[in-house]
């Protein structure tokens, strides 16, 4: 299993909380009473969680040791607990009024599966709500695929990166099978970057992640340059100096 480093994801921690925040925000429930945050990471999300139901008894849970030892240290007075959504969710023993998932599930396979298995775990009338990345065909995917693709460093990537998000369309299909009802929609944020290497360094918290960790230090520079000089060339520089870094992601809310 891939390392997590929940120093790297941090810092970008406002760009990366505030899509939770606009989730939590839309949840139609004021008092719930259990609230599960799946993926929950360093526990930024968590807490976005415990401000919108101050009241609610929530328990966050991600399958890295390191993101809950981070969560536990940043928030202690909130609960979590290492477990793998995909496999793990019995362990829990108990069902819940909310099941919060924001920039996680991209990361594990089988969503039809697993959005059954999550609706389960779900109270009747409690609530599913999703944030799901689908920047997949955004330049800087686009540009570390193809570098990770190319002649000079395929073979270093035994298994390349999957991604397991669906077409909104599936997630409709879905959707309407297993809730009584849903909503779909998907925001692009516009975030204001200061440079190349900023962009660099958020997706060495994510996208690059996979990649790196199997390299060693010196090609790990070597492969973050190609990446960088073809990222220069796709992201353009705005007249303050700023870059413009496109973040397209898909929400859904579905009711049990």
């Amino acid at each position: 299993m891939a390392v997590w480093d929940a120093e790297q994801y941090l810092k970008f921690e406002k760009q990366r909380t505030q899509p939770s925040i606009d989730l939590a925000a839309r949840i139609p429930r004021d008092a719930p009473a259990a609230v599960l945050d799946v993926g929950c990471g360093p526990g930024n999300s968590t807490k976005v969680l415990k401000e919108r139901f101050p009241s609610a008894d929530i328990l966050g849970i991600d399958n890295s040791a390191e993101m809950v030892h981070a969560a536990k240290k940043n928030y202690p007075e909130l609960k979590f607990m290492q477990c793998d959504a995909a496999a793990e969710l019995h362990r829990l023993g108990r069902k819940f009024d909310v099941i919060f998932s924001n920039a996680c599930l991209q990361w594990i396979p089988n969503h039809p599966v697993l959005l059954k298995t999550m609706m389960e775990y779900l109270n009747e009338g409690g609530v599913l709500a999703v944030q799901i990345p689908v920047n997949q065909e955004e330049p800087i995917h686009r540009i570390i695929t193809a570098a990770a693709e190319s002649d000079e460093w395929r073979h270093k990537f035994s298994t390349p990166r999957i991604f397991h998000q669906l077409p909104a369309g599936v997630y409709h299909d879905l959707l309407a099978q297993l809730s009584s009802d849903f909503e779909l929609w998907q925001t692009t944020y516009f975030h204001r970057m200061q440079s190349h290497g900023a962009i660099m360094e958020w997706y060495r918290g994510t996208g690059l992640r996979p990649y790196l960790q199997v390299l060693s230090a010196e090609e790990q520079a070597a492969f973050e340059r190609v990446v960088y000089d073809a990222l220069v060339a796709e992201y353009p520089v705005q007249e303050n100096g700023e870059i413009i870094f496109r973040f397209p992601r898909l929400f859904f809310l579905a009711e049990k």
